[in-house]
């Protein structure tokens, strides 16, 4: 698992490449947050490279999310494959995260 982080004028933007998974779910989870404690309030999440994600990852995805809405931020996903898609689906995360198909629709949400 790599975590890549560009910041541009609207947002910061995080790629997640390989596999998001209990294994390094803390670990990314950790690094994540640690932007939002930086200071960084609008996040996007590119997840173009990512090849897998297990229910460890859905709840960093869903604690990034919460603490953003609590800190007066906002969270965009985009580039899912669609087996990671499906995931975020059957979870019923599709219903209560913005998802966007690229990312420039997702920067175009801040």
């Amino acid at each position: 698992m790599s975590i890549a982080t560009e910041a541009t004028p609207s947002a910061h933007i995080v790629t997640l490449q390989g596999q998001l998974n209990s294994a390094n779910a803390a670990s990314v989870e950790a690094d994540i947050l640690g932007l939002v404690d930086g200071g960084a309030r609008q996040l996007v999440l590119n997840f173009s490279p990512l090849d897998y994600i297990s229910s460890a990852g859905l709840r960093v995805v869903l604690v990034l999310a919460k603490r953003l809405k609590a800190e007066g931020g906002k969270l965009v996903l985009f580039g899912m494959q669609p087996h990671v898609r499906e995931v975020f689906d059957i979870s019923g995360f599709l219903a209560i995260l913005n998802v966007q198909p690229g990312r420039v629709e997702a920067l175009a949400q801040f």
